[in-house]
């Protein structure tokens, strides 16, 4: 019996995606070999990685003003590749921080270019997201930001509106709702929330900010050659583009992104409505910038975190320990996590509770 798995990264991949994959894993379409053990540049997987490509431009309404590259590295990486393909040594970029993964990426960026932070929300320990107004921007050669702090469950309700490229590390948005590709210029993802399995990356860029890239930026990095080789200049992860696209087929299947998005609204309401209702549960983001996938909660008693994790993990219900750098509990519930698992969860908390609180 599979458990309940809240992990927020590997997170949970589609039952239905698991079984097509097991069922095709030793002989792909009856090509004698696993997908896995195919040439990247045969025929057979130069339909997979085009049939996923066509299935993500359809659920995002991707048009040809973008390129569509399947990389390696992580949305970690992309914390580098962002500045060596849109700024030079010299010039400068604007940062929103609004928890661990935006520090990360001013980090990463202060390496090669002047950073300027233009907002930050660490003064109310990431709970808030800073009004634009609020925002001291330079205009720089393109403005970064994460919608959705997976760790701190900390995400935009609303999309930036700037005169300079938008960049945006989508790794716990994307596929989880709508949204408007054209509103950006560069839009990343690391696969591992509801896109995939781990090791896989998604960059969606637009092809006017292609050929920007400084010259010592490595080619591996750069989008440039990496479009220009259809996303094959080095092998790609080619059995996570294969899953990714079975995943991305099981999202049609359902109706699409807008589907997808009142169910994950539906069981966030449930979770989020269990925790403010009870006082031994509290989660520390301001209401309407709470985030849709991730929900971190701490205990009224934080002596009883251990006590609760481990029965948590009795009932099946898994990887509920929040992130190291901020202690609590965390429930992650992407695409993949049924309504059924929320329930469960909830169940579990109320009764908890009851004995505990």
């Amino acid at each position: 019996m599979r458990a309940h798995n809240f992990c927020a990264g590997p997170a949970a991949l589609p039952i239905a995606v698991l079984e097509r994959a097991q069922a095709e894993l030793l002989d792909w379409q009856s090509a004698g070999a696993s997908v896995m053990e195919l040439s990247h540049r045969s025929p057979e997987f130069m339909g997979v990685i085009e049939r996923a490509e066509a299935a993500l431009r359809r659920l995002l309404g991707i048009s040809d003003d973008y390129a569509v590259l399947f990389l390696q590295g992580g949305a970690s990486q992309q914390f580098s590749a962002v500045p060596l393909n849109l700024a030079q040594h010299d010039q400068t970029a604007d940062y929103v921080v609004t928890g661990q993964w935006s520090k990360k990426a001013v980090a990463e960026a202060s390496r090669l270019m002047t950073v300027n932070v233009a907002a930050s929300s660490a003064d109310t320990q990431f709970s808030t997201v800073p009004a634009q107004q609020d925002w001291q921007i330079t205009g720089g050669e393109f403005l970064h930001y994460c919608p959705n702090e997976t760790i701190g469950g900390l995400e935009f309700s609303w999309v930036p509106e700037i005169g300079v490229p938008l960049v945006a590390d989508m790794s716990s948005t994307l596929l989880s709702r709508p949204i408007d590709v054209s509103q950006f210029g560069v839009i990343y993802a690391g696969a591992q929330k509801n896109i995939g399995p781990a090791g896989l990356t998604l960059v969606i860029v637009r092809r006017d900010l292609l050929g920007r890239a400084r010259s010592d930026c490595p080619s591996t990095l750069n989008w440039t050659e990496q479009a220009s080789n259809g996303s094959m200049y080095n092998t790609p992860p080619t059995f996570a583009i294969y899953l990714a696209g079975l995943v991305f087929e099981w999202l049609e299947g359902l109706g699409g992104l807008p589907a997808i998005e009142k169910i994950n609204r539906h069981k966030a309401a449930m979770l989020y409505q269990l925790i403010d209702d009870n006082p031994l549960y509290a989660n520390p983001v301001e209401v309407p910038s709470r985030s849709l996938m991730n929900v971190p909660f701490t205990l009224a008693d934080e002596s009883l975190d251990k006590t609760f994790l481990s029965e948590a993990q009795q009932q099946g219900l898994l990887n509920l320990k929040g992130h190291r750098s901020v202690g609590g509990m965390r429930a992650s519930i992407y695409n993949a996590i049924s309504e059924a698992s929320v329930v469960a969860l909830c169940e579990f908390m109320r009764d908890f509770a009851q004995r505990k609180g």
